[in-house]
């Protein structure tokens, strides 16, 4: 089966309203003048869900938040529901990126609570996976990203499976200019792949399961060129429109 491709650009903490106005007319300029055959989306800060809303429906650029509440509604300050997201046409959230695991504490479990939610509304759940340094160096990459995986999955009815996305984050390799060899990455995504196909052998040939270790136009390519990889999450070359493009021509 083949897949097809999709890049995702995680705007992490950046952006203006004037910054982003220029960045999302020459993506939407680009996306209509190249010759681009994926499915192509920027998660982005939440007070910016309402300029991507208006700039870009219609267009073939979709949208999608970084993080997303396990709480429909209710006393939690601070914390964004999924209902609002869809509010602002959101079609993606990215859930237990690294940084949100490192910094915020956010276990697998939480991360599977955040799956859950985002799938009851009708969102597409980017979930992420990686492995540090040390755990690589220790040989443990299979068992770590497996058991980060397998959490998501045992709060999954089979028929939800199908639903999500999957990034594999590196951890080593995200900000260090340092990259997984595209084996070295295929072998982490075919390895998940695995993990899916023990929860439902249909759905897994459909998943798509991204690749967000520092993806840049000159690897993109090579890294998609992979049987399991199927797209990029991308981070600080998704802030210029160039390289941005670039790599989803590549897909």
């Amino acid at each position: 089966m083949v897949r097809r491709k999709l890049v995702v650009g995680n705007w992490k903490m950046n952006g203006s309203l004037a910054a982003n106005s220029a960045l999302l007319a020459d993506l939407s300029a680009g996306l209509m003048s190249e010759k681009i055959d994926c499915d192509i989306a920027v998660c982005v800060p939440a007070p910016y869900l309402a300029q991507c809303q208006a700039a870009l429906s219609g267009s073939a650029l979709a949208w999608g938040a970084q993080d997303v509440s396990i709480h429909a509604s209710g006393a939690y300050t601070g914390e964004i529901a999924a209902t609002m997201l869809c509010d602002f046409g959101c079609r993606y959230v990215i859930v237990g990126h690294s940084e949100r695991r490192a910094y915020h504490a956010e276990t697998s479990q939480l991360v599977a609570q955040k799956t859950v939610a985002a799938l009851q509304v009708g969102l597409t759940p980017i979930v992420c996976v990686g492995e540090t340094l040390a755990e690589r160096e220790a040989g443990r990459t299979d068992v770590v990203v497996g058991q980060q995986l397998d959490a998501v999955l045992a709060l999954l009815d089979a028929s939800d499976v199908a639903k999500i996305v999957v990034a594999y984050e590196p951890v080593w390799a995200i900000g260090t200019g340092k990259t997984a060899t595209p084996q070295m990455a295929q072998d982490v995504h075919a390895a998940l792949r695995l993990r899916l196909a023990a929860k439902d052998a249909g759905a897994a040939p459909m998943i798509s399961i991204l690749y967000g270790g520092s993806m840049k136009p000159d690897n993109a390519a090579e890294l998609m060129a992979m049987v399991d990889i199927d797209g990029g999450l991308i981070g600080g070359a998704a802030l210029k429109a160039a390289d941005f493009l670039a790599i989803a021509a590549a897909a």
